[in-house]
């Protein structure tokens, strides 16, 4: 093999490392989205427009919002970038009511240690931008009238 050949293998292989290492989060990321069923939104407007059950309170303008659901049961994770770095108006001080029941790459194993606020029927932390919630299913069943299930 020639100098001018070997130069052109490392330079095809760098083209490819490089072009792998901008490609594959955003496809480990979908992948991981799939294995979940993470829905994920531009915006706290187009989640509330997309037919997914994001809680009212969520901000139209939340940008990055990530939605996992349990089901029908009521169990829900969600995760949206607040630009204002505040909590979502109508949201009150208050540790958590209710525990985590489900899991997702992108929500924090630790997030329920800090949590101290209310948003609806969901417990709350904001930490920096980021705005991590989730509201259990056994909490949303006990705040319905005779204590009835989600259906």
């Amino acid at each position: 093999m020639s100098a001018r050949q070997a130069t052109a293998v490392v330079a095809g292989g760098a083209a490819v490392a490089a072009l792998l290492v901008m490609v594959a989060p955003a496809a480990i990321q979908d992948a991981q989205d799939r294995m979940d069923q993470t829905l994920r939104y531009p915006t706290g407007a187009a989640a509330k427009a997309g037919g997914a059950e994001v809680p009212n309170w969520l901000p139209d303008t939340a940008v990055r919002v990530a939605f996992l659901t349990g089901g029908e049961k009521g169990d829900r994770l969600i995760r949206a970038t607040l630009p204002d770095r505040s909590l979502p108006a109508g949201c009150t001080a208050g540790g958590p009511v209710g525990a985590v029941h489900l899991r997702a790459h992108w929500f924090p194993t630790d997030v329920p240690k800090k949590a101290g606020a209310h948003c609806g029927l969901y417990d709350v932390v904001l930490i920096g931008d980021q705005l991590y919630g989730w509201q259990d299913a056994a909490v949303v069943a006990g705040a319905r009238p005779g204590g009835m299930p989600l259906h």
